[in-house]
């Protein structure tokens, strides 16, 4: 009713025109409806444009509206763009504690997380957390979510120990500040369980997932897009848990929402399409396995997304190609897959581990023994340093590791 009635009495290029603008933006945001989103931000930005100095803080909270709905669309230089105007306004107008100036650090560093260069994520959480430890109390939310986004590129380096410990601060104040069912709660446990998984012990992380699921569907309508990470999330813990039609399950009702809510090229869409190839392997169905991962090769090396996304599909052909013994084809996907990991990861992460356990595997069936050894040993001593000494991959390096032995 408001916006129905401010065109008629206000100026086009009235503030308070722009207000509603912005306010009915965030709405479609909150939503997960971000081209509506993106309508109205821009509506009310070109009003802020005319209206207000070019140095003002609105303007800046206009740019980063508009950054945060890039983000959310998968259009990371967009974001980084508008997250950087916004930014430099800031920089200029604040105080070097204020509040605002560690939102936009901490939005700057979750679009370098978003597109894998880790270290920059880090130094820009970490500029945002010092603000907030002075400048708030320690149980505040805020702080939380500081925390949080440490943990997460922690946990994004392989660092899993380090990562619990900042995933278990945060949770620490959101259950002391937060009612039982509110969403940020949900958020906590979905990475708690992150870590549990990428640390081998999926019971525990299908626990904390279950929680999160809990907790979001509560929340969110049935086909908002942040309603498919909890599906996404069951799907990778049953396929390691090796019940896959659980898993393809999960995956299919991931994609189903994404499908709906996001743009065709949406770096999240391949993301699923490899997920579900991958499980489709693991079942036998190479036809649909192939089908799925040129899918996602076809979003992955056509928009801008993390890299170490499109390196997963790589190893995931790499993995098909192997079982169907065309190992030319199969070390050729290996090796591009290997060459991002190596360049985006630091040298013991368990995620190189798993490359060359894979090729390990392959110069094992085409019978090049020491190449086996030299990767399979590889693998071994990285997962030995990173992984509980129970986490089933590294198991499985030993048992190949064996294999390889008793040939040489």
């Amino acid at each position: 009713m408001s916006l129905k009635i401010k065109p008629k009495t206000l100026p086009e290029d009235h503030l308070s025109l722009a207000l509603s603008y912005n306010n009915i933006g965030q709405v479609y945001d909150n939503m997960g409806d971000y081209s509506k989103a993106l309508e109205f931000y821009e509506k009310a930005h070109q009003i802020f444009e005319k209206v207000l100095p070019p140095n003002h803080p609105d303007l800046a909270l206009s740019y980063n509206n508009i950054g945060g709905v890039y983000n959310n669309m998968g259009d990371y230089s967009k974001a980084l763009e508008f997250y950087e105007k916004a930014h430099k306004i800031f920089d200029k107008a604040l105080l070097p504690n204020h509040p605002s100036l560690a939102t936009s650090y901490n939005n700057i560093g979750l679009v370098y997380n978003n597109t894998g260069d880790y270290s920059k994520a880090l130094e820009f959480y970490e500029k945002a957390h010092q603000i907030k430890e002075k400048a708030l109390p320690s149980t505040h939310p805020d702080l939380a979510i500081s925390y949080n986004n440490v943990g997460q590129v922690y946990n994004n380096m392989g660092d899993y120990s380090k990562a619990l410990e900042f995933y278990e601060k945060s949770h620490k104040i959101k259950e002391k500040a937060l009612p039982p069912n509110h969403p940020d709660l949900a958020i906590s446990y979905n990475n708690i369980g992150q870590v549990y998984f990428n640390m081998g012990d999926y019971s525990k992380a299908l626990a904390y997932s279950k929680k999160d699921f809990e907790i979001t569907k509560q929340v969110l309508s049935e086909n908002h897009p942040d309603l498919a990470f909890p599906y996404n999330w069951f799907g990778k813990i049953y396929r390691s848990m090796k019940d896959y039609p659980k898993a393809l399950d999960n995956f299919e009702k991931c994609l189903a929402i994404w499908k709906k809510a996001l743009r065709d090229n949406h770096p999240y869409l391949a993301l699923t399409y490899s997920n579900i190839g991958d499980v489709h392997r693991l079942m036998g169905n190479y036809e649909e396995t192939l089908a799925f991962h040129q899918k996602a090769l076809n979003i992955q090396e056509n928009v801008q997304c993390n890299p170490l996304e499109c390196a997963t599909t790589y190893i995931n052909l790499g993995e098909i190609y192997r079982e169907m013994k065309d190992y030319s084809t199969a070390l050729t996907y290996y090796q591009k897959g290997l060459e991002i990991r190596e360049k985006k990861l630091p040298k013991n992460h368990p995620d190189l581990a798993v490359v060359y356990h894979n090729m390990a595997k392959l110069y094992l069936a085409t019978r090049k023994y020491s190449m086996a050894m030299k990767n399979v040993q590889q693998a071994v001593e990285i997962a030995q340093e990173k992984l509980p000494s129970t986490h089933p991959h590294l198991l499985e390096y030993k048992e190949t590791f064996e294999k390889i032995r008793k040939k040489m």
